[in-house]
């Protein structure tokens, strides 16, 4: 029968099938963090092992801190510890770590792509949501709660339900000034936050296509924002062109061997979805959150909404809470949102492509407001140095800082002040995401430049 991409790939590694319709699966990648010390803990009090060390590779960056390297630099005692406490697990079961010294460090879903360990047609899991992230090189990959990465450690295995398929086609060609961000939050706003619940979603369309590998990743990141399960997008030779020559990724024949299958890992012609959604690329615009979930944003020429015009009583009392934590008031212009300060980096915009762009905007011209730039590997950070987007920054009046997860969660002394409003790269504006009493609104990176130089929220395309 004609497959889906999606279903090739679970296919290959699924176990068995339980009585329940539960599917026993093979875990190709597992990484760990700082936040997986409770299933390490689990493996203790069980005296059990890692079952695949050379499968389970640990990183440091939620709690990393942003202004050193150094370990015995860092004030806070919590943070220490727990960055002392990924080192002590990894070193006892022999699995490898990148670091806070490591000239390799960076955000885990920044850092597998760009060391080749994550690949085609693999299965990834990571106790971190946006582990979808991966799935931009044609993998499954999701975030699993403590319990399940103590599974996967002592097993190198996970049962799972199978999800639904989603065809979400984006054709035609973007017009100037958008990305991946503004597709990622144009398909969530329409759809909801729970409209790819229970489904696995695989982008696709000419936009797509013509999107880089960065962009992808971008993409498939927010893809649990909007419910989805997990993100994915056909590899393809913008796929292949990445991967060549990175530190894991296959050499020479099994290069060959590799490549051979990774172009089988298409969706059959005539493959059936549960759900089709097809978004004209002409008709997406730059995008900003207003309230306190991805699915609350407009294009940024839009206004604030008026919970007294939606019809929905439970959807207008939760506008209503939306626009009062934010400090917004109904038909409010989302250019007249004045900001306190931005922020570029996390998982979702922090690679090399994400700096430039934000670099290109800033160029010559100063912030409005303070602010931090965070890169999401060291490698990233090394290469923006050469590249002199270091020097754009902080002539700008930003900060330039170390990789880290940072401002995107706050788990790291990064923060943003209560009643504060920030412009930021991430992907989540949940309530006191970036600190107690915190506003955030999302956006692309070349939109937190944008409004860096304006004070408030602005549009690109003017700039």
């Amino acid at each position: 029968m004609p497959t889906t991409l999606f279903d090739k790939v679970w296919d290959a590694h699924e176990i068995l099938r339980g009585e329940s319709g539960q599917s026993l699966l093979w875990i190709d990648r597992h990484f760990v963090h700082e936040g997986s010390f409770h299933a390490f803990n689990k493996l203790r009090e069980r005296s059990l092992s890692v079952a695949r060390p050379d499968l389970t590779f640990g990183i440091a960056d939620h709690y990393v801190p942003t202004l050193t390297r150094r370990l015995d630099a860092i004030g806070d005692a919590k943070v220490r510890g727990m960055i002392e406490q990924l080192e002590g697990n990894t070193h006892e079961h022999g699995i490898t770590l990148f670091g806070l010294d490591d000239p390799r460090q960076g955000i885990v879903h920044v850092l597998g792509p760009e060391q080749g360990l994550t690949q085609p047609g693999l299965l990834m899991v990571c106790g971190d949501s946006h582990t979808s992230t991966h799935g931009a090189f044609g993998s499954i990959a999701f975030g699993i709660g403590a319990s399940e990465v103590a599974h996967v450690l002592a097993t190198q295995t996970l049962w799972q339900s199978r999800p639904k398929r989603m065809r979400l086609s984006v054709e035609g060609e973007l017009p100037p000034g958008i990305g991946a961000k503004d597709i990622a939050l144009t398909w969530i706003a329409r759809l909801g936050a729970d409209g790819a619940r229970g489904y696995a979603i695989e982008y696709a369309g000419s936009a797509i296509r013509g999107l880089s590998m960065e962009a992808r990743l971008t993409l498939c990141n927010l893809s649990i924002e909007g419910g989805a399960r997990c993100g994915m997008v056909a590899p393809d030779e913008t796929t292949f062109a990445y991967l060549r020559s990175r530190p894991f990724a296959p050499r020479g024949e099994r290069w060959e061997q590799a490549l051979a299958y990774w172009k089988t890992l298409q969706s059959d012609a005539d493959a059936r979805f549960d759900s089709e959604v097809t978004l004209d690329a002409a008709e997406i615009a730059p995008t900003v959150t207003w309230g306190v979930s991805p699915e609350e944003a407009l294009p940024i020429d839009g206004q604030v909404p008026d919970p007294a015009q939606v019809q929905d009583a439970a959807r207008a009392r939760q506008v209503r809470d939306s626009l009062d934590y934010m400090g917004l008031a109904p038909g409010q212009k989302l250019t007249d949102i004045v900001i306190d300060r931005i922020f570029i980096g996390s998982c979702t915009n922090a690679r090399l492509e994400d700096l430039r762009a934000a670099a290109a905007v800033l160029r010559g011209r100063r912030s409005q407001v303070p602010g931090i730039v965070s890169p999401g590997s060291t490698q990233v950070k090394r290469q923006a140095e050469a590249e002199g987007l270091d020097v754009v920054f902080r002539e700008a009046g930003l900060e330039w800082r170390e990789s880290g997860c940072s401002m995107c969660v706050g788990m790291n002394g990064d923060l943003v002040a209560a009643g504060e409003r920030c412009a930021s790269t991430t992907n989540r504006n949940f309530k006191g995401r970036q600190g107690p009493g915190a506003r955030t609104h999302l956006m692309s990176p070349v939109m937190v430049a944008a409004a860096a130089v304006a004070g408030r929220l602005a549009d690109v395309r003017e700039l």
